[in-house]
């Protein structure tokens, strides 16, 4: 259990200043290959001319040689075919959804041609492939991305506008996949774009929930959980696969035998569910590859208990049904409770057998040895939500192939990397050896073998410290609390090769303090690979005005597979044409999110005033009631002042978004208190257009595709030394945002990259925060108690619900609200004397845009490939203008059938009709304390 060494690998200057030095591959344009050659025929590649003879395929693979072409005609033609067969409507029923619904399945056969070549291919080239696991993939609409990186979006719109319909109207059309919550999931599918685009050997796996985590609405104020089924009019962008089916085993006991001197486990479940695949391809940009996303879905092993039925116990004839079905239900189940928690554990588990079950079974259909499983796979842990895959790999390979432990284990090593994102210990997931032992009694054992010889190691090697048994209980994977726990975080760091951070400053913060001791006993493992964000869809899909400002003036698409590329455009930062362009880029971007607004909100808000726009999910390091403590004191500020000095102020709409866990009662009353300043400031006659506070309700990527190209000003403000990264910086930033924030997380490097003059930092350095954390109790200030005085005495909201949000505070400000509230009011002072200068604001908004390159997740994707996951690119063979043979493509694709749960969609309309009926004392009790769900760690919300 030594640390095996890591091969280092130089992932080049990626800085932009030449593509020979750049680090990427360089390819021809995938475009003029297939939209620009339009009626011409593109026969597809070939990868085993071996098989090409067969007389049975010869006909098949004939029908098969060519790829769909891109002609007007064709394409109406593919999306009249799916709207009479596929969903079975007529031309006298052809409405807006169903000519979605069909225009997702036409470009999805694209898709899956490209889809079925790029697996063949790497299949035949046996080249090593990545997989990413991550219980997340926040995904957002898939049409205007597919279409974006086939180069299809001109031809679809020209099509479409013949029968009559908008191609931007049927963007609206598609309902966000309720895959993912936060950062996490919107990190992955970033990825995954990029790995496609890339070039990379990779695959995606995660859960196909059946419901998103919830849809949040606002009704008077409060954060209300209503349902989000998003299957419930179908999505037509995945493929089931009965096929590829997997049986997950839970609970039993463990049976022990020896055979030739050696012990052997031999798990015997009392429960068994069963695994079925839903692929989701994923197409990169400018080239022909098309990876997957494989999702899991949980199905019973027996459908249905007959015996039951006829006995006329009518309910537990479906009970096993339903049971099965519970674990990939819900993202994030509420994990409050006991029965909770263990529908989570359930849920992780069941994801990682499925996977390595999969993973195994593609490496197994060539012969090999054992030893090259690390040579053909690898495997990233997107946080501790996949580390079950640990034990579960070592298990199969001892228990289920019979190799020795070191054998196994050394393989296993190999193979693993670890991805943390978090700096807070209390965020670190933990589960109790009661729970596992008793649903996964065999991979308790695994850990406590890996642990019996980690810690035989560790006490060799701090022998002589007086701190020796300190350190051990540190550094075990058990933790000896009441009750004892599992700590994945540990297991994660001890079982792989390579474990990353997602910002330097955080990466460095794992080494220095949370894995500090794991540091000093591995020091070659840990690494910083800082987050990305794509550009096809950050800037190209939500920004249309800065993606064509970009290409008219660096001649060329280019710069959406090179972002450093946007960089030579800083020559023209003084030109008056390229201004006003991008001033005019940044009002449309803004007039867009009022309309919004009001459509959404009902609030009608200013496009001449300043765009303060803070979204993401609250939490209380994040800050957002920093946020809210600023625009009281705003108001205060303008009610004082005469009507002649109000008209010399800076408008401005403060605008917040984003989801407050359903236990986390202090966020849910932050949502109540941003709410009720709106609905003082809103309605101020004095104040009028001069200040704006919305809240935005339901956050998601669609929306976010709104709200962040129309942003002046972000708010990037939490505690030094909390935010793992962030990647809404960076999307904002790219989409001409100016950044008021702490030097926390990814605004350190960003900040590095565009000037700290092109920034509004404030706030105490990671350096301070113990020393000002010690001092939290002290006096707020007379400016500052002033806010918290009028939020006590009820100014804004009820102060029965909002008064222990200012308590917190002043007893202890763990977050440092307090003591970083005057030099934010002074940064925002200063916000307001450049946004006067508009010429001076223009230039920071250019000059933070123009200079993003290192922030596409590219550049991530390319350094996880060389750093740790040994990974060379196998890009697909461009079509060719002759006809040529080609390999069979995978069988079995058949098309999805539509999803239609009437019942459903009439229980959402009843929800929207009887919404503004619930009494509005049950609202008041949703933010009362309750005394178990104050028990519930405010972190188990941070994936």
């Amino acid at each position: 259990m030594e640390e095996q060494p890591i091969k280092h690998y130089s992932s080049g200057v990626f800085s932009g200043e030449g593509e020979e030095n750049s680090g990427l591959h360089r390819r021809g344009s995938r475009h003029s290959s297939r939209v620009e050659l339009g009626s011409q025929k593109l026969y597809r590649p070939e990868f085993d001319s071996a098989s090409r003879g067969e007389a049975t395929s010869e006909k098949l693979w004939e029908l098969m040689a060519e790829y769909i072409d891109t002609e007007k005609s064709t394409i109406q033609k593919a999306i009249v075919a799916h709207v009479e067969y596929t969903l079975a409507r007529t031309r006298f029923n052809f409405d807006k959804n169903s000519c979605f619904k069909a225009a997702a399945l036409s470009i999805r056969d694209r898709l899956i041609e490209s889809w079925n070549d790029t697996q063949q291919l790497f299949t035949a080239e046996d080249k090593k492939r990545v997989y990413y696991m991550s219980i997340e993939f926040l995904i957002g609409r898939s049409m205007q991305n597919a279409l974006i990186n086939l180069g299809l979006e001109d031809k679809y719109r020209e099509a479409l506008e013949e029968v009559g319909y908008k191609l931007e109207e049927l963007y609206d059309e598609e309902v966000d996949p309720g895959l993912g919550n936060g950062g996490l999931g919107r990190l992955a599918s970033c990825f995954l774009d990029s790995l496609a685009t890339l070039d990379y050997p990779a695959w995606g796996y995660g859960i196909r929930y059946d419901y998103g985590i919830f849809r949040q609405m606002i009704v008077k104020g409060y954060q209300v959980e209503m349902p989000d089924y998003w299957l419930a009019q179908m999505n037509p962008w995945e493929i089931e696969r009965s096929d590829v089916t997997y049986d997950i085993y839970f609970g039993g006991r463990v049976e022990k035998k020896w055979e030739n001197g050696i012990e052997k486990s031999n798990w015997i479940p009392n429960e068994i569910v069963k695994a079925i695949a839903y692929d989701n391809p994923i197409p990169g940009y400018d080239t022909f590859n098309t990876i997957n996303l494989r999702l899991w879905k949980s199905m019973p092993t027996n459908e249905f208990d007959f015996q039951s039925f006829n006995q006329g116990d009518y309910f537990k004839a479906i009970e096993t049904r339903q049971k099965a079905e519970y674990i990939t239900s819900v993202l994030y189940p509420n994990d409050s409770t006991p029965s909770g928690k263990e529908l989570r554990l359930r849920q992780q588990y069941f994801f990682c057998c499925a996977t390595i079950q999969d993973i195994i079974r593609r490496f197994l259909k060539k012969p090999r040895e054992w030893e090259e499983l690390p040579d053909k796979v690898a495997i990233q842990l997107n946080d501790t939500h996949p580390a079950i895959s640990i034990p579960e790999l070592l298990r199969v390979l001892v228990d289920k192939y019979g190799l020795e432990w070191q054998r196994a284990w050394n393989i296993c090593y190999k193979v693993f990397s670890y991805t943390n994102h978090t700096v807070m210990p209390e965020a670190l997931e933990k589960w109790s050896v009661e729970l596992f032992e008793r649903l996964l009694p065999r991979h308790l054992e695994i850990i406590y073998l890996i642990n019996f010889h980690f810690m035989n190691q560790v006490g060799q090697r701090y022998a002589n410290d007086p701190k020796k048994f300190d350190i051990m209980g540190y550094m075990s994977l058990i933790e000896e609390s009441r009750p004892k726990a599992v700590r994945m975080a540990n297991l994660c760091i001890v079982s792989s090769h390579a474990v990353n951070g997602v910002a330097a400053l955080h990466s460095n913060l794992l080494k220095t303090q949370l894995f500090a001791r794991f540091h000093e006993y591995f020091p070659k493992k840990f690494q910083n690979k800082t987050n990305g964000v794509t550009p096809r869809r950050w800037i190209k899909c939500s920004n249309k005005g800065l993606s064509d400002i970009y290409t008219k003036y660096l001649k060329s698409n280019n710069w959406l597979s090179d972002l450093y590329e946007t960089k030579n455009l800083m020559s023209y930062i003084d030109n008056e044409e390229f201004q006003e362009e991008f001033r005019q880029a940044k009002l449309q971007n803004k007039e867009r999110l009022a309309k919004w607004v009001e459509k959404e909100c009902g609030i009608k808000i200013p496009t001449d005033a300043m765009f303060d726009i803070m979204v993401k999910r609250i939490h209380e390091y994040k800050r957002q009631n920093l946020f809210a403590l600023y625009m009281i004191y705003r108001y205060f500020n303008l009610k004082a002042m005469t009507v002649d000095d109000r008209a010399k102020q800076v408008k401005r709409v403060f605008m917040v978004g984003g989801k407050a866990a359903p236990g986390y009662i202090a966020a849910k009353k932050i949502i109540k208190l941003i709410n009720s300043i709106g609905d003082v400031v809103n309605n101020d006659p004095d104040i009028g257009d001069l200040m704006k506070v919305v809240f935005l309700p339901n956050y998601c990527v669609s929306s976010a595709q709104i709200i962040i190209p129309a942003a002046d000003l972000t708010e990037q403000i939490s505690t030094a030394g909390t935010e793992a990264s962030g990647t809404s910086n960076m999307k904002f930033v790219m989409n001409g945002a100016i950044i008021m924030g702490t030097m926390d997380g990814a605004n350190v490097e960003i900040v590095e990259d565009i000037g700290i003059q092109n920034a509004f930092i404030f706030g105490a350095r990671v350096h301070e925060v113990d020393r000002l954390r010690v001092q939290s109790g002290a006096p707020a200030g007379s400016r500052l108690q002033r806010i918290f005085d009028a939020i006590k005495s009820g100014t804004f909201g009820n102060p029965k619900e909002l008064s222990s949000l200012v308590e917190s505070l002043e007893q202890h400000d763990i977050y440092l609200v307090k003591s970083d509230f005057y030099s934010y009011i002074e940064k925002q002072e200063e916000a307001d004397a450049v946004y006067k200068n508009q010429d001076r604001w223009l230039k920071m908004s250019i000059t933070g845009a123009l200079n993003m390159g290192r922030f596409s997740s590219d550049r991530t994707i390319h350094e996880y490939a060389e750093d740790i996951w040994d990974l060379e690119s196998v890009e697909i063979p461009k079509p060719s203008l002759s006809a040529i043979s080609r390999v069979k493509s995978q069988p079995n694709i058949n098309p999805t059938q539509e999803i239609v749960e009437q019942h459903i969609i009439e229980g959402h309309e009843d929800w929207q009709c009887k919404i503004d009926d619930i009494p509005a004392e049950d609202l008041e009790a949703s933010l009362m304390k309750d005394e178990e769900s104050e028990k519930i760690p405010k972190y188990l919300y941070t994936s």
